[in-house]
């Protein structure tokens, strides 16, 4: 097998915030191919970094009256310590805001400059005036000028995959201060890479460095338009590097960000002794990116098209995640399924997170989903009842004694899982962990069978089955020892106490085709407890804690309880399509009474401009007066069906909103409005 030099990166986590069980998708998923490809025997770099720019930064250093500098150290620490404590273990951990990442950016810089991508335009953004800042895209939400999805983000929608401007959105709003910004005249500079738009659609298309869906969806939806230049700069106060040839503008933190990748790799080449050329401009150098799909912008058509200008060598693969539910729903601060990683920790072994999500991811974007259940379920099913079950239930009979001096006969089961050794490796090099975790479990299987058949508790009591024992626990730790080794990616701390236990150290793949004997066996040491349904409810009760502790989020300004999204979960999400046939019109309520017989209808009129009106029977009674209601502005749905009922014919629906009874709110349109006006 020829060896192969590999440097993989996980996305850069932002400095501004803990790591949370979301994240760790990525960080266990990358791990678990890095040690794969490790134990096979390649050289294979894993390098990281926190992201540390930008405005979040710089207002909560502000506001916690410290520099940017002590809280992305803290910030560091603390993200180290997370990651150490689930076993994610990276070559490199490094920072954005460190001078190898400023030199790679003023060289990747010059060479776009050299090329004559970058130009310079006047552009308005959002400027909001209470803080006195220009804000960046991600603290800007508004609705989606394409779908018009209400909550997104300044620069992409996460509903319908759509790149815009902040200045695009319908009606935008500050995250920091919740007021509305002002748009600004600000000179701004930009790279261009519609020039690369031949190369981005080959490199992109030809099925070597994306999965086929994300292919297709960059095609779609970017490669068939000209690609938009990308707004690479921020006018002062930013925290981030200058931009030596326009010092009024830092280099907005996603042109730093994919660069801290050669900063951190320097960083471990100053280290060792290593050229970075090595591994950024060697073309017989692998490159190979994690991400989570709401990046795949960024890291298939940007960074690609930067890398490509400035000479350096192109990703070989960019392997795209789906996202963590819990429990089939988006994780929740207020229900307490929003965990961060440190709190998962203290209350459940991190190695059975490790196992569980690799039982479910594989090579596509799919979202996972961790249902509390079926964790206990599985992994005190699979990892205690199965994997250690063989190990604890064969090593005490021959602790302190030695395997057999040559391996006995096991009807075969050790040679059959020897030959599904490859299959397995092909499923990890793909990334199906799944597929991997099922092959094995099914060895797991048979050898559990194997001890339950012989029965090697009811050998120890007969002096003269000695020999029959030592054979049967030396085939049942060598099969336990076999899985182990499959395991070992996704499982470190286990193979490790199994090296210790047989005394021999796991560090190749090729063990697990070739028996131990004559090994010592250590006295067994408990490698797993089973997980607890109570250390679940203990953790989530923690986690709420923890949340409502923390930093008010956005929206609290105005004390927006989650009480009323609580009681009405919201519907399952339509298309764009399903909500145009919604035709909602501003109407003017011209008649108003009160329904003989009825307790919470009144019968309007509704204008819709000139002669056309709708006759509507409204639950609204409790809490509006007919008399308080002549020529007020509401939403109709104007093309509701109409439906008999007993008082008469319902042309209509207005539009409310509250918990009912005396709550009850007509949602009315702003000024300027006129009757027969589409919302859209």
């Amino acid at each position: 097998m020829t060896k192969r030099r590999i440097l993989v990166t996980a996305a850069l986590p932002y400095a501004n915030g803990h790591i949370h069980i979301g994240h760790l998708v990525e960080y266990i998923q990358t791990d678990i191919w890095v040690r794969f490809q490790k134990l096979r025997g390649h050289q294979c770099l894993f390098v990281c970094a926190d992201d540390t720019h930008g405005t979040a930064i710089m207002m909560r250093a502000r506001q916690e009256g410290r520099s940017e500098e002590a809280l992305i150290a803290e910030m560091s620490q603390a993200h180290q310590a997370d990651f150490a404590k689930f076993q994610v273990a990276f070559d490199n951990y490094g920072s954005t805001n460190s001078e190898s990442n400023r030199k790679f950016c003023h060289e990747i810089w010059e060479a776009q400059r050299k090329a004559g991508r970058v130009v310079e335009a006047e552009v308005t953004r959002p400027f909001d005036e209470q803080e006195g800042i220009f804000l960046a895209d991600r603290f800007v939400k508004g609705t989606c000028p394409r779908c018009k999805s209400p909550d997104q983000y300044g620069d992409n929608c996460d509903k319908c995959g759509c790149t815009y401007t902040p200045d695009e959105l319908i009606d935008p709003v500050s995250t920091l201060s919740g007021t509305t910004p002002t748009m600004k005249a600000t000179t701004q500079l930009f790279i261009q890479i519609e020039p690369l738009h031949d190369f981005l659609t080959e490199w992109t298309q030809c099925g070597q460095h994306l999965q086929d869906e994300v292919a297709n969806y960059l095609k779609g939806h970017f490669l068939g338009d000209k690609l938009r230049d990308w707004d690479v700069s921020r006018p002062k106060p930013y925290f981030g590097f200058e931009i030596p040839d326009s010092t009024d503008n830092c280099w907005y933190v996603w042109f730093d960000a994919p660069i801290g990748y050669i900063g951190s790799t320097h960083d471990w080449c100053q280290k060792h002794g290593e050229q970075t050329e090595d591994w950024w401009k060697n073309p017989d150098t692998e490159i190979h990116h994690f991400i989570g799909k709401d990046i795949t912008y960024f890291h298939t058509l940007f960074w690609p098209a930067m890398l490509k200008t400035a000479g350096f060598t192109l990703p070989t693969k960019v392997h795209i995640h789906g996202f963590l539910t819990v429990d089939g729903e988006k994780m929740s601060k207020s229900k307490g399924t929003f965990i961060k990683a440190s709190t998962f920790g203290n209350h459940i072994d991190p190695t059975f997170l490790r196992y569980y999500f690799s039982s479910k991811l594989g090579s596509r974007l799919d979202d996972l989903d961790l249902s509390f259940q079926d964790f206990i379920d599985k992994v005190n099913s699979d990892l205690v009842g199965k994997v250690v079950n063989i190990a604890s239930r064969a090593a005490k009979f021959i602790s302190g004694s030695e395997l057999c001096d040559s391996y006995p006969a096991d009807e075969g089961l050790f040679e059959q899982a020897a030959a599904e050794g490859e299959q397995i490796a092909s499923y990890y090099e793909n990334c199906d962990y799944s597929q991997a975790i099922r092959l094995i479990m099914a060895q797991a299987d048979r050898a559990n069978k194997y001890v339950e058949d012989k029965q090697p508790w009811v050998l120890r009591k007969d002096p003269e089955k000695a020999t029959e024992l030592r054979e049967v626990c030396s085939v049942a730790l060598n099969l336990f020892r076999q899985i182990v080794i499959y395991l070992s990616p996704v499982l470190p701390e286990i193979a490790q106490k199994t090296g210790e236990l047989l005394n021999d150290p796991i560090t190749s793949w090729e063990q697990s085709q070739t028996p131990i004997t004559g090994n010592k066996v250590e006295a067994y040491q408990h490698m797993l407890k089973r997980v607890e349904e109570k250390s679940i409810e203990i953790m989530v009760e923690e986690s709420k804690a923890e949340n409502s502790a923390e930093a008010p989020a956005a929206g609290s300004q105005w004390n927006d309880s989650a009480e009323p999204l609580e009681a009405e979960p919201l519907a399952e999400e339509c298309s764009i399509e399903d909500f145009v046939k919604v035709d909602l019109r501003v109407a003017r309520i011209i008649e108003a009474n009160h329904v003989e017989g009825a307790d919470k209808l009144l019968q309007l009129t509704l204008s819709l401009g000139g002669d056309a009106t709708r006759n509507v029977f409204a639950g609204i009674k409790s809490a509006y007066a007919p008399e308080d209601l002549i020529g007020r502005l509401v939403v109709c749905v104007a093309n509701l069906k109409p439906r008999k009922m007993r008082f008469g014919m319902s042309e209509g629906m207005v539009a409310a909103a509250g918990a009912g009874g005396k709550e009850i709110f007509l949602l009315n349109p702003d000024d300027g409005a006129k009757p027969g006006h589409r919302v859209h």
